[in-house]
């Protein structure tokens, strides 16, 4: 007699799916994670800029702007590698690709120091543009594996490990660089040697997911040639046109890209803000991502166990009255205890929020083509990454130096989120999803 565990996962998991190969799935956010954390927020964001950058009045710029080229391109290159990987079936060799990718790009920023801005660029481009097309690719695994009812369960497992895994590297990273300072080694030395710590782990802790994860779609398309990709092109056209009949997966998608971009804006600018506006230093930087990051693991995985029964529209609507809360809080903070209890609102809400998403898509995708339309969510995520930093950024410089104000101007993207998503119907959406217009 099958157990209750087993029974449990049953329940929460698509026929044929075993929990092993749930948390090989799950298992990806915990290594990619190692890339986010580690590249883009607390260590080789700060090295760029110092050293390859040399601190130049255009340094913040060009470390900016090559993000920018990569999200530019994923924008275009996620939805066609989306579709592609529907009609051939393939989405497991793809992510077996972009993952190579990302681990090789980012092994190669251990050469990174002066006089290297251009090299440096590219692979940081590169590694960016990889991990995107990966994690459009991991989330269309999403509705093989979960039932319809259980999607945000799953999804929130996954979030809450890739805290996990982020914080783990970069805990390997700062005892790496406590050994390596008592050796009187300097940035030059240490922090390109992160970067290979970094690699390591997204390599070793992806293994689960590309031997377990299975694919389970069925070849749309045969022959591998430039007809197939031309098909994918095609397809992925119709599918633009044929919009309309997927209402409530459209509007949400523009929902998410607007809330998205206040989302991607704090992420960019919460350890700025914090340095000019309560004085942190770098130790209280860093103590601030580690904060975040355990409330957003915390957040993903608690919101995970209520999404399901609440529904998605209503989990995702708490969650940006909490962003909303924790602008306000932050806005009017002049004492740590305020600025702090907003940090961790926006973590919880940050692991929460984005879980929440990534199932809801799966919810309101049609099968047969959820690569494509993960693609399009993931061109909304990166057309957020663009706008809402620069609107932080734009505001800050009208203002001369205003991060308040540019905080509060950031806020207006939750608020507007917020409004968009009233008016998506769930079961409406369910059922266009499996052709019932």
């Amino acid at each position: 007699m099958p157990s209750t565990s087993d029974r449990a996962a049953t329940r929460v998991l698509a026929p044929g799916v075993r929990r092993r190969e749930a948390w090989a799935w799950a298992m990806y956010d915990f290594a990619n994670s190692s890339y986010t954390t580690v590249v883009i927020t607390a260590i080789f964001n700060a090295y760029f800029v110092a050293v390859v950058a040399a601190n130049q009045a255009w340094a913040s710029l060009a470390w900016t702007g090559a993000l920018a080229v990569s999200h530019v391109l994923l924008m275009i290159a996620g939805p066609l590698v989306g579709a592609y990987a529907d009609l051939r079936a393939n989405k497991k060799r793809l992510l077996l690709i972009s993952t190579v990718g990302c681990v090789a790009s980012t092994a190669g920023l251990a050469l990174a120091g002066p006089d290297t801005l251009v090299y440096t660029m590219l692979l940081l481009v590169f590694s960016s543009f990889f991990f995107g097309i990966g994690e459009n690719l991991i989330a269309a695994f999403l509705p093989e594996l979960a039932t319809s009812d259980s999607q945000g369960k799953l999804s929130g497992l996954g979030w809450s490990l890739g805290y996990v895994g982020g914080l783990l590297t970069l805990g390997l990273c700062f005892l790496y660089i406590e050994w390596a300072s008592a050796q009187g080694q300097g940035a030059q030395q240490f922090v390109p040697a992160t970067m290979g710590i970094t690699a390591a782990m997204f390599a070793i802790a992806s293994v689960p997911t590309l031997l377990l994860l299975r694919e389970r779609a069925q070849p749309q398309s045969q022959g591998l040639d430039a007809g197939v990709v031309r098909h994918a092109a095609l397809r992925l056209l119709h599918t633009l046109r044929e919009a309309r009949h997927y209402t409530d997966l459209r509007r949400f998608l523009v929902c998410m890209a607007v809330y998205q971009a206040g989302i991607q804006a704090v992420i960019a600018l919460a350890a700025i803000y914090a340095q000019q506006v309560m004085a942190f230093s770098t130790q209280d930087t860093v103590l601030l991502i580690v904060v975040v990051n355990l409330s957003a693991a915390i957040g993903a995985f608690g919101f995970a166990c209520v999404e399901d029964r609440i529904g998605h529209v209503a989990t995702i609507a708490l969650t940006l009255a909490g962003w909303i809360v924790m602008i306000v809080l932050v806005w009017a903070a002049h004492g740590v205890l305020p600025f702090w209890t907003g940090a961790n609102i926006a973590g919880a809400c940050l692991g929460a929020s984005q879980s929440a998403a990534r199932a809801f898509v799966g919810v309101l995708s049609p099968p047969g083509r959820r690569g494509e339309f993960f693609g399009l969510w993931g061109l909304a995520g990166r057309l957020a990454a663009i706008v809402g930093p620069l609107t932080y950024g734009v505001a800050s410089w009208l203002s001369h130096g205003d991060h308040r104000l540019a905080m509060l101007i950031t806020g207006s993207y939750f608020v507007a989120g917020l409004l968009l998503l009233g008016g998506i119907d769930t079961a409406r959406g369910k059922r266009a999803a499996s052709g019932r217009y």
